[in-house]
């Protein structure tokens, strides 16, 4: 080709007009699956004010698009059927095809990395994807988004897709294996829908409206507006915010960030390291003062620059010689705060880092070489090799901070914005949830975020009347010989009394599956067929199915006995006697007793003597069970009041 040739070429290619945007909604793609035995609901977008023809292999509708380019209409519901369908939308000049939809359910599976562990990770994991080959088994993953306000697409390379080992192997195993089941006691299509992100909190998950309503959301929400409008706003709010609680939590450390406060009798750790590398620190969560001082000359302070500290884990705020440069979340964000003009002076210059842990790792880590402050004529001061520190307050005693609402996973909304907005409303047949390991040491605001989430979701989704499915939390952490507090237990308890509440939900235990050495059990088989027994019952009307263990109706004291009331009788594996049940006073002192199964009930000797106002079973983070249904399923872990 010559070279007026390759010139003419790179002028058409110039001229050709780009590609039109999509009509639909993007999570309407080739090979997915749209919900049966209801209308089905298209939307997306088009030229302002356009007429829009919308026509499913025959069946059509029309919609005018608003001012702003939106359209919405709603096809006649279809029964179930595994014939390859085309989806059609025309406005004015412009048309999009999607094609080899399937018409059965859709099942929504979310939650953090419980739900989020995928297939290949599973026991057997690599087999089990080896043949997921199932072509009436669709599969589509949001992937992770978190955006500060409300979305309407998904990631472009968010697609559905038939399941393979290709498509199987990243995906949520406990969904994948509900969803097998589901396809073979139905025989219809399953569309299913992974949108999880591990570590994450229930707040990120359900819509700012839905946190708005529960009432004590309201400043955190209007920062995170601010933060969608102007970032730093957002941050200076947030660090006023993270302010006020240190000086409720903290009230001894309110010197410590001054350059004159004496820290001679600190101890010392390594700056390059998490901080339960240090003796004393290994399990430690909270608060910790890091301090450290770097030397300039008068050229030096007297230019503009940059302190930069690597990563800190979770929360810093930072000041220098007293006065805060800046706060950020993020364990493995590195910190870089601009220092403001005048702030820094020929000599001793102090910085302070009030480093706040919420779990795992804390402190600041990462290289010690990259520590210390970037001048403007290009120089690096290093910060040092150790930090002076002290240990301020435990999280166990003050409670978690104010997180920065932006921040995907520990934020508010923000994945609901990312993630849920984007499918909404399309048509689905349930939910499937896994979630809470980021919750524990808030147990009783669980209980009111979980039924905000649960409606949430179906006013999100027009599905009023849609099946949540819940996973109680497996076993995790020490197991202990004697009674005590158990956050994990606490938290699975409000899942239970929340299930309890709704007849349209269900729970799946899996407290018996778990580990105390492993926060994430394998054995997600049986998580994904537990799920799907509540989904044949609640989903598929299968009433006569028992897909749960047993579960507490009552207490009651029957003489010298309390007596609990199970919903179904009970079996002990084992043992002649079933483990874990305790009775507590009236100051919440507890003790273990002996106890009998009766069929449905379970008769307790109270101590001589003593006041039992409670009675707690399997009541620890990683407890012993032998008490289950005769479905071989485990009794839930409960607390309940005698009467």
């Amino acid at each position: 080709m010559t070279r007026h040739l390759l010139a003419g070429a790179a002028a058409l290619a110039f001229a050709a007009p780009a590609a039109a945007a999509p009509l639909l909604a993007s999570v309407f793609t080739d090979h997915a699956v749209l919900q049966r035995d209801k209308p089905i609901a298209v939307w997306g977008v088009a030229a302002p004010n356009a007429a829009v023809a919308i026509d499913l292999s025959g069946q059509g509708a029309t919609a005018i698009a608003d001012a702003q380019g939106r359209w919405s209409a709603h096809l006649p519901a279809r029964a179930a059927s595994a014939a390859p369908l085309t989806l059609t939308v025309k406005a004015g000049s412009e048309t999009q095809t999607v094609s080899d939809l399937l018409i059965g359910d859709v099942w929504l599976c979310s939650g953090q990395s419980n739900m989020e562990y995928p297939l290949r990770r599973a026991l057997q994991g690599e087999a089990e994807a080896a043949s997921a080959t199932d072509p009436q088994i669709r599969l589509l993953q949001t992937g992770r988004t978190s955006l500060p306000h409300p979305s309407d697409k998904l990631p472009a390379y968010a697609a559905w897709k038939t399941s393979s080992y290709d498509s199987a192997n990243n995906f949520s195993a406990a969904c994948w294996f509900m969803g097998r089941e589901i396809k073979k006691t139905t025989g219809v299509p399953v569309g299913l829908i992974d949108a999880t992100w591990g570590g994450s909190v229930i707040q990120d998950w359900i819509s700012g409206p839905g946190l708005k309503a529960l009432g004590n959301y309201d400043e955190g929400l209007s920062v995170l507006a601010d933060y969608a409008q102007d970032p730093a706003k957002g941050m200076a709010r947030w660090g006023a915010m993270l302010d006020r609680w240190a000086a409720k939590a903290e009230p001894h450390a309110a010197g410590w960030a001054k350059p004159d406060f004496d820290d001679r009798a600190w101890k010392t750790m390594p700056a390059e390291q998490f901080w339960e590398t240090n003796p004393g620190l290994e399990t430690f969560d909270g608060t910790i003062w890091l301090r450290a001082t770097i030397t300039l000359t008068k050229a030096q302070a007297a230019q503009g620059a940059t302190l930069v500290l690597g990563p800190v884990d979770d929360i810093d705020t930072t000041f220098v010689n007293g006065r805060a440069v800046g706060s950020q979340e993020g364990w493995d964000a590195k910190r870089a705060y601009a220092i403001p003009a005048g702030v820094l002076k020929a000599g001793a210059n102090v910085v302070a880092v009030r480093a706040i842990d919420a779990g795992g790792g804390g402190g600041a880590w990462g290289p010690a070489k990259d520590k210390g402050l970037k001048l403007a004529d290009g120089a690096f001061v290093p910060l040092g090799a150790s930090w002076r520190y002290k240990v301020s307050t435990n999280l166990s005693d003050t409670g978690l901070p104010p997180h920065a609402p932006w921040l995907g996973a520990s934020g508010l909304s923000t994945l609901h914005n990312g993630m849920i907005a984007p499918l909404a409303p399309y048509g689905v047949k349930g939910f499937a949830w896994y979630q809470g390991e980021a919750n524990v040491t808030e147990a009783p605001e669980y209980a009111r975020l979980m039924p905000a989430l649960i409606a949430d979701w179906r006013r999100a989704f027009a599905a009023p009347d849609a099946p949540f499915l819940m996973v109680q939390l497996a076993s995790f952490g020490p197991q202990v010989d004697k009674p005590g507090v158990s956050r994990w237990a606490e938290l699975r308890d409000v899942q239970r009394r929340t299930v309890a509440a709704d007849p349209t939900t269900g729970l799946a235990s899996a407290v018996d599956i778990g580990s105390p050495y492993d926060i994430h059990p394998a054995d997600k088989l049986q998580v994904g067929l537990r799920l799907a027994g509540l989904a044949r019952k609640l989903a598929y009307g299968e009433t006569a199915l028992n897909p749960s263990g047993p579960a507490p109706v009552s207490a009651v004291r029957d003489g010298d006995d309390v007596v609990v009331t199970l919903d179904q009788p009970a079996v002990v594996y084992g043992s002649a006697r079933p483990a874990g049940f305790e009775l507590c006073d009236a100051p919440e002192s507890c003790r273990f007793v002996d106890a009998v199964v009766e069929g449905a009930k379970v008769r307790l000797t109270v101590p001589a003597g003593y006041a039992a106002v409670k009675v707690r079973f399997a009541w620890a983070d990683s407890p012993v069970l032998n008490l289950y249904g005769q479905n071989r399923l485990p009794a839930t872990p409960f607390e309940l009041v005698v009467k």
